[in-house]
């Protein structure tokens, strides 16, 4: 986006949460691929849509320093819950520090593991699940999981546009080749209502009919 076009929406927008620019600043200065982090515009995004849902039950796939989470878990009704799983162990302790001084910590229960190995254990029937998690296993995570989204639930995906790269039909990234087929796959079906938004690296919002 435009640097100066991205500053007037910001300039225009509510403003970020403190501890949500610790969290981006911090996450900058101490992880590789910082940019995996959702940032202000995205996670203002994601806050938006969970508070309009106001869902009982959130479920992430990839938390990475937890951005997403805090922003989605302030939609959380009442009594609601969100489950976060990530695969790297060694960010469970920042995030759960940032979980902590965004006070939203009773509500969140992050768990380490392969998501595959994982989705097993979990009986619960989810309002919102959000996909971000390795682009080559979407198809993956949403097979797995679309059975425990309620009917009228949704499910946003994360990084669907690749940088534009899902536009090249001659590409072999596995990574690229991921999100392609996924796009693909959801495209085709009939039981769902969807839309991609060209906001950050395209997100695509799907309702379960």
């Amino acid at each position: 986006m435009d640097q100066g076009l991205e500053k007037y929406i910001n300039d225009h927008s509510s403003p970020e949460d403190p501890v949500l620019e610790e969290l981006y600043r911090q996450t900058h200065l101490r992880f590789v691929n910082p940019n995996r982090a959702s940032g202000y515009l995205q996670g203002k995004l994601l806050e938006m849509i969970s508070l309009m849902i106001s869902p009982a039950r959130i479920l992430e796939i990839g938390t990475f320093t937890g951005y997403s989470t805090i922003c989605l878990a302030k939609g959380l009704r009442p009594g609601g819950n969100l489950i976060t799983i990530e695969q790297d162990d060694e960010l469970r302790n920042f995030a759960t520090e940032y979980f902590k001084k965004a006070g939203i910590e009773s509500s969140v229960e992050m768990i380490t593991g392969r998501f595959q190995d994982v989705i097993g254990t979990i009986n619960e029937e989810f309002d919102l699940v959000f996909i971000d998690g390795d682009k080559r296993e979407y198809c993956d995570y949403f097979n797995l999981v679309f059975g425990k989204v309620r009917k009228g639930g949704f499910i946003i995906a994360d990084n669907v546009l690749w940088g534009g790269k899902v536009t090249d039909s001659h590409t072999k990234d596995p990574q690229t080749l991921g999100i392609i087929e996924f796009n693909s796959m959801i495209r085709d079906l009939k039981n769902i209502a969807k839309i991609i938004l060209p906001v950050r690296d395209g997100i695509m919002l799907i309702r379960k009919l």
